[in-house]
């Protein structure tokens, strides 16, 4: 019985060594599992495309190829970069709107072209953040909670329907956050949180196990000095009373 539960203890310990082990190098390998999709993806067909000139002996010779696929992987970054800064002023407005509309011209491609343009262009607003605040509600069912992100209020159909001050609330999956669902839920359901967008994500990342750190006197004081919330108004009465 004893030699078991050594044996047990031992397999314990060797789990928790290579869980920890895992741990360690995860950040690592996604680093060089990022860097090798760059190299592969962007600098070699980059690379192909710009030194088509350099002889394939050279390419060839120790080191040179990768210093070549690094080279035009940066070309793209700055041609990217460059793309961005003419965007800002007329002149570069002028070269995109004329490529929009050749673009247009083009039976499927416009189609395709015109609907990843509006989401990237959802996503990409500077004056006001896709996710806008951490919230709580309860989901599935009453007593359940999961924790999302306030996205915007909802307009329209939505509204008009429902009779209700409906908000928009996006529920990512866990471990994977870049899938999720959409629940529309009356304001005076949600419960605001204090913690940053980037603090739910890592909470909803980690399945929980990574909790940013909260101070109850520190969010009175916060709520005491007539911080904005999602709240309605009811709920927000005994804070603006002090």
């Amino acid at each position: 019985m004893h030699r078991n539960n050594s044996f047990s203890i031992m397999l314990r310990q060797l789990r928790n060594a290579f869980i920890g082990g895992l741990i360690l190098v995860a950040p690592l390998g996604v680093t060089i599992f990022v860097v090798n999709f760059m190299l592969t993806r962007i600098g070699a067909p980059a690379s192909d495309a710009i030194f088509r000139f350099v002889s394939e002996d050279i390419k060839n010779m120790p080191g040179i190829d990768l210093l070549l696929k690094i080279a035009a992987m940066l070309v793209v970054v700055l041609v990217l970069t460059l793309l961005g800064f003419l965007s800002r002023y007329f002149i570069g407005r002028i070269f995109i709107n004329l490529g929009e509309r050749i673009i247009d011209t083009l039976p499927f491609v416009n189609a395709v072209y015109k609907t990843v343009k509006q989401i990237v262009d959802t996503f990409s607003k500077q004056q006001k953040a896709v996710f806008q605040q951490v919230v709580l509600t309860e989901y599935p069912r009453k007593g359940v909670y999961v924790l999302g992100f306030l996205t915007s209020e909802a307009k329209g159909e939505v509204q008009h329907k429902t009779g209700a001050e409906v908000v928009n609330i996006f529920v990512p999956t866990t471990p994977n956050p870049t899938s999720g669902f959409l629940l529309m839920v009356p304001r005076d359901e949600i419960i605001p949180m204090e913690m940053s967008v980037a603090d739910g994500m890592k909470l909803i990342v980690s399945g929980g196990a990574v909790s940013p750190q909260f101070n109850p006197k520190e969010a009175e004081m916060i709520d005491g000095n007539g911080a904005v919330d999602a709240l309605p108004e009811e709920r927000k009465a005994p804070a603006s009373s002090n």
